[in-house]
């Protein structure tokens, strides 16, 4: 971890993240100097027992010590909450609204200074994208500040654009849609990255991205992850004529 964020910082611009699953993980990136640790809660209390071991009120706990580490420490280092199986659960399947955001509140009463919401297993659509985020938004305010969608079954682009029109501004991604949920089986990593980008900059939305690079580093990606399932459109037919005048 020390290498990669020592690296990352030398970026200019770039907010280093860490993902951690508990307090030791989350003082170490403390400690290699993250701007960002993402502690990931799953709504729904089977995903949560399969994937961390811990039931989601056990998540909440392990963010208050992280605060308490966080401060003590006098870093600077922001924590996230993420509200994970937000939209249904392979594992458990319906999971309430009223669940989701009981856990959003108590991670940010916990001491989390943001929080999202991931559709882990790639089960929402842009209606219930708009409908959870409205509430969220009512509870959480400006502390929203991401989306996380899997493009599982074609649709993250659409509910980027859903969660988009309620003012959310962050969202992840994955270059070529790698990744996955080893508790969803079949499931494809996020939004690809390129076509994110794409979307976004053709909206007239400035990402900061050059799209000719990022697909470059797409080829490479596939060169590197030879044999392994790689998603995404934009890098079958490339960037539009008329990109450069779209997203002006």
């Amino acid at each position: 971890m020390h290498q990669v964020l020592a690296f990352a910082k030398t970026l200019p611009g770039l907010v280093a993240s860490v993902l951690v699953p508990n307090l030791h993980g989350a003082e170490r990136a403390i400690e290699c100097g993250a701007d960002l640790v993402v502690m990931p809660l799953s709504a729904s209390h089977a995903h949560s027992l399969a994937n961390l071991r811990k039931t989601p009120d056990e998540v909440v706990h392990e963010v208050g010590r992280i605060r308490a580490a966080r401060d003590a420490a006098g870093s600077k280092t922001l924590i996230e909450g993420g509200v994970g199986t937000a939209f249904g659960c392979t594992l458990q399947g319906e999971v309430a609204v009223s669940e989701v955001l009981r856990l959003m509140q108590a991670l940010l009463d916990a001491g989390a200074d943001r929080v999202s919401l991931a559709d882990t297993v790639g089960y929402a659509n842009p209606r219930v994208v708009s409908e959870l985020f409205e509430k969220a938004l009512s509870i959480a305010g400006d502390r929203l500040c991401c989306g996380h969608f899997h493009d599982t079954r074609g649709l993250a682009l659409a509910n980027v654009l859903a969660a988009l029109e309620l003012g959310i501004a962050r969202f992840d991604g994955s270059l070529a849609g790698i990744g996955g949920c080893p508790h969803a089986p079949g499931a494809s990593g996020n939004a690809p990255s390129e076509d994110l980008a794409f979307m976004l900059e053709s909206m007239g939305c400035d990402t900061g991205i050059d799209l000719p690079r990022l697909l470059n580093l797409r080829t490479k990606v596939a060169d590197w992850l030879h044999g392994e399932a790689l998603n995404g459109s934009l890098w079958r037919a490339g960037l539009p004529k008329t990109f450069s005048h779209a997203a002006a």
